[in-house]
């Protein structure tokens, strides 16, 4: 067959197809909204992947993350709740660090965080804010990176130096016009000198819900000693801790800050309170291969229950492992929701081949004038194959025009992410033409088995 042959044809076909539009649409409906079901559906899975991948990333690699309890109260049934009947628990302190770093095996890195709720002053603006004390491996476990400045030294560790280090969001708010290295901000009570600038992280509300992270642009961070030192360090005898303990007349001479006096047999509203006394906030443990996460949890958990006197006043948590039991349930739903669409397009193309072989029916007398005049079986085959590709072609631009369009009212109207791919707009308009082509061999094919003399006579 030629090409003038091949446009011919083609001719005849758009010919057809122009004659009968309202036919024709109805035809292409399934493809439709089998292509944008294809489109709108990967967009949707694709979203929650990439979404899953940024909270990955935000809690880092291999990591368990271990929070203190406040208060953990533990008895029998009958027992009374008195305070003498509570046992005692140091809380999580750096000696853990220390202990776990010398103890279990396969520990990449240790990341201790001290968090204060507290507030910045600086030209006259007071925001509240969170200071969090840390130690280098914190910027590593948690992938941030500087955008300008230093890392904390050995000397600001050690001695726990005034010094701190922005999110992007502190270095907008208080120098939007100046460079902040260096300068002073006012953290709390205590004057910081600020030696860094983080990079800006994007953190999404749904992460900041699942994971229970915060905003991370707008914290201040400071070598944990210098916390400890300047701030607060709950590991230290306190007049309260020592009255909750004992519960009676107490006098300490000579104490850090000079004597100490407490008067038992009161009643104190404020012990009433659940007070913190772990040192440290949080721990971030990270471990070398992902295939150690669940035993070194383990060994972390029977480690700290012993530490604190069979007090299990932590909880542990691997997000890692939460995040891609996650991803896998994902990638199910993913799967059901391309079969769901696939079946548009399947039914869609069933479609196509009735209403084409209808057509057929239709158009017999049509069929056999065309053969008497000299047209061959294959010219009959390659008009209805045009007809039935070109709908199905149509059809499959305007699913993607509908496609995307879906994929962004999902996003701006429910508030979920949507990714739409090149490779999805591809396959389906791909998929499209050819469940056309196949579905119209059937047609085609009878349309070119009519007689002439039969076709003719064919009322």
């Amino acid at each position: 067959m030629n090409k003038k042959s091949l446009l011919s044809n083609f001719y005849i076909a758009l010919e057809a197809v122009l004659a009968n539009q309202v036919r024709s649409l109805l035809t292409a409906l399934g493809i439709i909204f089998g292509v944008a079901a294809v489109i709108a559906m990967l967009a949707i899975g694709n979203g929650a992947q990439n979404e899953i991948l940024e909270q990955i990333e935000l809690v880092g690699v291999n990591n368990i993350i271990v929070q203190p309890n406040i208060e953990q109260v533990e008895q029998k049934l009958g027992e009374s709740d008195d305070e003498d009947k509570k046992k005692f628990s140091p809380g999580l302190k750096l000696l853990d660090v220390e202990s776990i770093e010398n103890t279990i095996p396969g520990v990449k890195k240790l990341s201790p965080e001290i968090l204060l709720e507290t507030y910045i002053i600086k030209n006259g603006i007071r925001r509240s804010s969170k200071l969090v004390g840390v130690e280098p491996a914190y910027f590593e476990v948690a992938n941030f990176e500087l955008l300008d400045g230093e890392m904390f030294n050995e000397k600001q560790l050690r001695l726990g130096m005034p010094v701190c280090i922005i999110g992007k969001g502190i270095a907008s708010k208080f120098f939007p016009r100046e460079n902040p290295i260096g300068q002073q901000i006012k953290v709390g009570n205590q004057w910081l000198k600020v030696i860094g600038v983080l990079k800006e992280r994007f953190i999404s509300e749904k992460a900041i819900n699942n994971l229970g992270i915060r905003d991370y642009n707008m914290d201040v961070y400071t070598p944990i000693q210098t916390v400890l030192i300047r701030y607060i360090n709950r590991d230290l005898v306190t007049g309260s801790g020592l009255k909750k303990s004992f519960g009676s007349s107490i006098q300490i001479f000579g104490g850090f800050r000079g004597m100490i006096s407490i008067s038992g047999g009161g009643n104190d509203s404020s012990n009433d309170k659940p007070k913190n006394y772990h040192q440290i906030d949080r721990l971030v443990v990270q471990v070398e291969e992902s295939a150690k996460l669940n035993p070194t949890a383990d060994v972390l958990a029977r480690m700290l229950e012993r530490r604190h006197y069979g007090v299990v006043d932590f909880e542990i948590t691997i997000p890692e492992l939460l995040l891609k039991q996650q991803q896998r349930t994902q990638n199910i739903f993913n799967i059901v929701l391309a079969a769901i669409a696939a079946i548009s397009l399947l039914v869609g193309g069933i479609g196509i081949m009735n209403i084409m072989l209808a057509s057929v029916m239709e158009r017999i007398k049509e069929i056999g004038l065309r053969l008497a005049i000299g047209a061959k079986s294959s010219d009959i085959v390659m008009q209805f194959l045009f007809e039935a590709v070109m709908i199905s072609i149509t059809g499959g631009i305007v699913g993607v025009i509908l496609g995307i369009g879906l994929a962004y009212a999902v996003s701006n109207l429910a508030d979920f992410p949507t990714a739409i791919s090149f490779t999805s707009i591809v396959i389906s308009f791909g998929v499209a033409a050819t469940v056309g082509l196949i579905f119209g061999i059937t047609p085609a094919r009878r349309a070119a088995s009519q007689d002439p003399i039969t076709s003719l006579r064919h009322e």
